[in-house]
């Protein structure tokens, strides 16, 4: 298979997709809900919703339909974002108080309706409809895209942080080990509890930013495993979290979902 050209604006669609698929992974290894029964869109052609593995007592499905899935669709909806958004750079969020007050952080399914909607390619909507994605009209294509935005914009507008978390060069994900995605600082303390986690003697302020570099997917999946006092208690190492079976399991397969490159 001939290589994709490089696209326009790569570091920022990688960091699009990178949001896309963890919002994928993340609704697709919760409970499914049943698949409706209707002619399925042309391109992919045969998506599973995914398991991890033994934790769910089934197979895991095939990580590479997900990865060419999650390809399709994230391409399609960056492609359809406006200019402003597939070229946002920390620099031109930082000078430009109209965007950022367009495009004010949470953004919410209104936000969507009101700014992306329009000129979203339809087969989107259509595509994550008929997997069961999403399940319109309660809960349509607005209410995935807001928190995928989200994501996206933050990752690109937020300061790199202090040389004090970065614990020293990483390159891949400390949980599932994948080195192609785009990384995100985990604080092993949740700042939520700091303050009770020194009054408590839980730990020394001198800990409290200790950080574990994890991809998007590895750092939903960690909180939603456990409540930030549970996280800072009981699982405030990568040791301690991979000696949990569920995060094993789920690192394992999300290790395996890798998309092509562009």
């Amino acid at each position: 298979m001939p290589l994709q050209p490089e696209r326009e604006n790569a570091e920022n669609y990688n960091q699009f997709q990178d949001a896309f698929s963890s919002t994928l992974i993340d609704r697709l290894s919760k409970p499914a809900r049943p698949l409706k029964s209707r002619k399925r869109a042309n391109k992919p052609t045969n998506l599973d919703r995914p398991s991890y593995g033994a934790a769910h007592g089934q197979p895991s499905r095939d990580a590479e339909e997900l990865a060419d899935f999650t390809d399709y669709i994230a391409s399609l909806t960056f492609d359809s974002l406006p200019l402003e958004l597939q070229t946002i750079t920390y620099q031109t969020w930082a000078d430009n108080p109209t965007i950022q007050d367009k495009y004010s952080l949470p953004l919410t399914s209104a936000d969507v309706s009101e700014h992306i909607l329009d000129n979203l390619d339809a087969t989107v909507s259509e595509s994550l409809d008929t997997y069961g994605i999403i399940s319109p009209p309660a809960e349509d294509i607005t209410n995935l895209l807001a928190p995928v935005l989200t994501s996206y914009l933050t990752a690109l507008t937020t300061p790199p942080p202090a040389p004090s978390t970065t614990r020293g060069k990483v390159s891949e994900c400390e949980i599932c080990e994948r080195d192609w995605v785009p990384l995100t600082y985990h604080h092993l303390i949740p700042r939520f509890v700091h303050a009770k986690a020194v009054k408590r003697g839980w730990h020394r302020e001198e800990d409290l930013q200790n950080v574990a570099w994890l991809c998007r997917a590895c750092h939903t999946f960690v909180h939603r495993f456990a409540g930030h006092e549970e996280l800072a208690r009981e699982y405030f190492t990568v040791e301690r979290l991979l000696e949990q079976e569920e995060i094993r399991n789920f690192a394992m397969w999300v290790s395996r979902v890798r998309w092509k490159a562009r």
